[in-house]
């Protein structure tokens, strides 16, 4: 099957091949996708590399790359807000968390021959195993802030839980799976609220026992998740408290360390 780097700042990934429907996750710029079926009206339907999530996007927010760039290791990532790149001498934008192969200065020839130049701010992602620094974990936590809650997103520009906290993880070097009951399978079992450590992920059921949320825990009282927006709430051991309204929110199901 061909391989294919995402050109455009953010790819809907979507559940059938038509804009009207379900948006269930994002590709973003640079990351590398597999294409396992070709549709329709210029639908394909791929399998992201990062995380093996599969959906349908459109090719022309896709290039072709060749095999040696598929299976190349992502090397550095968008540390920014919002970062300027520049492809065929035309300047985009792109959020934080971008993953990206083989950056070479000035210039970076991706497919096809595309030039594209980094003129923002790019990081090296950290090797897995690496040694994670919680100051840096709260920093890129906290640049979500206020973000939208937006179903399937995984950005700055709007992001839902799961892809809040896997974003976040991306970056400093733990890959996660998109979705809450799936990076629920991941990590080490914490047993008490109060032996949590900045950067454990809680994790939420709903009536029927099925986990549907996730949030980082800043420490045995606060959490930062994606629930509206990007909000810090109170944590209890029986699960999230509204800021704003003192409601109670999430039920509390199990917390998992990575680190």
């Amino acid at each position: 099957m061909p391989y294919a780097i995402t050109v455009v700042p953010i790819m809907p990934l979507r559940a059938e091949p038509a804009h009207r429907s379900e948006m269930i996750s994002q590709v973003l710029w640079g990351e590398n996708v597999e294409i396992i079926v070709t549709g329709s009206d210029g639908w394909v339907k791929v399998k992201c590399q990062f995380d093996g999530y599969e959906g349908w996007g459109t090719f022309n927010h896709l290039e072709i790359i060749d095999e040696k760039l598929f299976l190349a290791p992502y090397t550095h990532y968008t540390a920014s807000w919002v970062n300027t790149v520049k492809i065929n001498e035309k300047t985009m934008h792109v959020p934080f968390g971008c993953i990206v192969k083989q950056v070479v200065e000035p210039v970076t020839i991706w497919g096809n021959n595309i030039p594209v130049k980094f003129e923002g701010t790019l990081k090296e992602c950290p090797g897995n195993g690496s040694k994670v620094d919680k100051k840096d974990l709260l920093e890129k936590a906290f640049l979500f802030l206020n973000t939208p809650y937006l179903w399937g997103g995984k950005s700055v520009f709007g992001a839902d839980c799961s892809g809040f906290t896997q974003t976040v993880f991306k970056t400093l070097g733990i890959p996660l799976l998109r979705d809450a009951y799936q990076q629920a399978t991941q990590g080490e079992t914490v047993d008490f609220l109060q032996e949590v450590q900045t950067g454990d992920l809680a994790f939420f059921d709903n009536a029927e026992g099925r986990i549907t949320h996730v949030g980082i825990l800043l420490n045995d009282h606060e959490i930062i998740h994606a629930s509206g927006k990007v909000r810090v709430d109170p944590i209890d051991n029986q699960g999230i408290i509204n800021a704003d309204t003192g409601l109670r929110t999430h039920q509390l199901r199990i917390i998992k360390r990575y680190f």
